[in-house]
């Protein structure tokens, strides 16, 4: 029996195998999502080497598959779909292979996962986070200003979203400040992967040329990854892929979501009202924020280890199921009135973080930043109008991995 067969089998309905749809946006996701739902928690979906997997997009057996140890993150599958982007990490050279091969948190399974990401966890915990909540305010009141000496209308993406979270991600890595300009074009425009790496080689040279200075380390991701070289704890290969993980993940995320939390908030005055009238709400509505409008139509996708039985459809060892955070994260059965946007809601164990070992490793970090992001916009300009949005029409997707892009949010005051 083939794979395609094995995947039609199982499966109580006679729908074929898909692709991702694309008629969706962050605020409306595509109506097939909500049909594949109804009819079984996971269908059939086609990738782009000719397999036949699964697309899962009830809440629980996409919980479960987020943090069951039997599937991997190998081979890294990507779904069929016409219009993505295309990778350039074939065209890289010979160490910024090794470097992706030992520490891309997204590809690694088991052990090296937990030994990589440990080494930087500790500058995303919690009580790291609410040490640079007043940094992050700073930040955050000072692209205020720039936004406001711009004058309205403005694109909020470009003037507002995507400053403060390059800004907010400089500070925490600790990418040297004069170099600054240098990451925001590269890593919040479009460079090549090689360009990337050959970026964080420069940063960590000059750190390193800092402290054989008599320089004092410096209390960032950076810094301890130089002081963990030093040690002989990770190799200059681990930490320079490492480097590159962290700077080309979360930021855009956190871009977005300030974005699309605004763009929410405009076309649902009454929530906007609300959230004016009483600011202790945020603390739910950040997570109804990542509930709704999740960035993530399918996370990384996870390959079986073993054959794996569910309720309605069988998952084959060597195949491959791509969690649909978009679809669980609108899943009745978890949620009440899934469709409303909602600030009061208790929209606890959404899937906008993802969940389980490879769950958002800056999630506290993030949750701070939209906060901020999204209350200081609302408490200066009262009158806060939304002129044109990009992601209330279908766009092509965001990265490799099918992903809502923000685009042009466009206010006026």
């Amino acid at each position: 029996m083939t794979t395609t067969d094995q995947a039609a089998s199982a499966c109580p309905f006679l729908r074929g195998a898909i692709t991702i749809p694309r008629d969706g946006t962050p605020l409306a996701p595509s109506p097939l999502i909500g049909e594949l739902r109804d009819e079984n928690a996971a269908t059939p979906l086609e990738y782009a080497d000719g397999h036949v997997g699964w697309m899962v997009t009830r809440h629980t057996e996409a919980r479960d598959i987020l943090a069951d140890p039997r599937y991997s993150q190998q081979p890294m599958r990507l779904p069929l779909g016409k219009g993505y982007p295309q990778s350039d990490s074939v065209d890289i050279d010979d160490d910024a292979h090794e470097s992706l091969r030992l520490s891309n948190l997204l590809g690694l399974d088991g052990e090296q996962h937990l030994r990589i990401r440990r080494a930087v966890l500790g500058r995303f915990s919690i009580k790291q986070v609410r040490g640079r909540r007043e940094a992050v305010q700073a930040i955050v009141a000072d692209q205020l200003r720039i936004l406001l000496e711009h004058g309205s209308p403005a694109n909020i993406t470009e003037v507002y979203t995507e400053p403060i979270s390059a800004r907010v991600h400089r500070l925490v890595l600790g990418i040297p400040e004069e170099m600054f300009d240098g990451f925001y074009r590269l890593f919040v425009g479009t460079s090549t992967t090689q360009e990337k790496f050959d970026f964080i080689r420069e940063a960590f040279a000059l750190k390193r040329g800092l402290l054989e200075g008599g320089a004092e380390r410096t209390e960032d991701v950076f810094g301890d990854l130089l002081a963990a070289e030093a040690d002989g704890s990770l190799s200059t290969h681990e930490i320079e892929g490492i480097a590159l993980v962290l700077m080309t993940s979360g930021r855009d995320s956190v871009a977005y979501l300030i974005a699309t939390a605004t763009t929410a908030l405009l076309t649902h005055p009454s929530q906007a009202e609300l959230l004016r009238r009483e600011p202790e709400v945020m603390t739910t509505a950040i997570e109804e924020f990542m509930r709704f409008g999740a960035m993530f139509i399918t996370l990384f996708p996870r390959t079986a280890t073993e054959t794996i039985e569910y309720d309605g459809f069988t998952v084959e060892k060597g195949q491959t199921v791509s969690v649909s955070p978009v679809g669980a994260n609108r899943d009745e059965r978890h949620f009440a009135d899934p469709t409303e946007f909602d600030l009061t809601r208790d929209a606890g164990g959404h899937l906008g973080f993802g969940h389980g070992p490879h769950g958002c490793i800056g999630q506290q970090l993030a949750r701070i930043e939209i906060r901020e992001g999204v209350s200081q916009l609302f408490e200066a300009l009262p009158t806060l109008a939304l002129v044109h949005a990009d992601q209330l029409e279908p766009q092509q997707f965001a990265s490799d991995v099918p992903t809502y892009a923000a685009g042009a949010v466009v206010v006026s005051w």
